[in-house]
Formats: structure tokens, C-alpha cells, sequence
């Protein structure tokens, strides 16, 4: 499983002009899925992606999470974060998951983000999707299990 975090002042996530999921501060994830991802796999990173205190305190530190300043997480699958680009000039996918586990996959890793009681938007699974943000910081974390 890989996950880019970026951490933002606003994303939405739009198909066919139709806006599917916007947020305000939070995170903006980028999520793919390989076919050996499991449950204890979805489980840690989100509970890392929870937990994770990439907001500034008072003091102007990365010390808060996403809890902890009420933000918000809009979720983009995105299969091609596993592109094999070693040979020719086309990107190999064949790392990423099979489309229908990973679509099951998906939904199970936004449930247990929401079961941290963090408000998800989704994009749509395997739509061609428009994604928009403005990156706070910027602070971008790539994430692998």
C-alpha cells in the first residue's frame, strides 16, 4: 500500500465538472493498493495517517495532528503511484492491485480512517478524476507498507 499525504488549506475532487468530494484544512491522500495489502495493512496506516502531527502548534512546530486541528481528509485512489518506469518510457502497473479488491480495499481504508472519527471525502474509484488543492506548507509525505 502507498499513500502521498499532502497536507492542505483545500482540495475537492471533481468528475465530469461535478464536484465529488471537497474539504477545507486537512489532508489530501493519494491511495493505491497492491494485491498483498491486507486488513492489518489498512488498519496501520490509518491509524498512522490518524495520529500523524504534521500541523503547526502555537509555537510553529509540527506537533499537531489531524484530530487535533478538526481537519479534514479527501481520498483519491490513485493506482498509478506503483509505476515501474526502470525500462522504456511507457509505466509498468503491474504492481498496482487488481481493480476489484483494489476498489474493496479502498472503501475499507476510507471506513477506517472514518472509524478515527476524521470526516473523508472520496473521489470515485477508477473514474478519471480532476483533483485540485492548495498544498499547506508545502508538507508532502509518501508512505509505504
Amino acid at each position: 500500500m502507498k499513500v502521498v499525504i499532502q497536507r492542505v488549506s483545500e482540495a475537492k475532487v471533481t468528475v465530469d465538472q461535478k464536484i465529488l468530494g471537497q474539504i477545507d484544512q486537512g489532508f489530501c491522500l493519494l491511495v493505491a493498493f497492491a494485491d498483498e495489502d491486507n486488513d492489518e495493512t489498512i488498519k496501520y496506516m490509518a491509524r498512522k495517517i490518524a495520529n500523524m502531527r504534521i500541523f503547526s502548534d502555537t509555537d510553529d512546530k509540527m506537533n499537531l495532528s489531524i484530530k487535533d486541528v478538526q481537519g479534514s481528509i479527501l481520498s483519491i485512489s490513485q493506482f498509478t503511484l506503483y509505476a515501474d518506469t526502470k525500462h522504456g518510457n511507457r509505466p509498468s502497473f503491474t504492481g498496482a492491485g487488481n481493480f476489484e479488491t483494489s476498489s474493496k480495499k479502498y472503501d475499507q481504508f476510507n471506513q477506517a480512517l472514518r472509524d478515527y472519527d476524521l470526516k473523508v471525502e472520496t473521489g470515485e474509484f477508477g473514474a478519471d478524476m480532476q483533483v485540485s488543492l492548495t498544498n499547506d506548507g508545502p508538507v508532502t509525505i509518501l508512505m509505504e507498507r
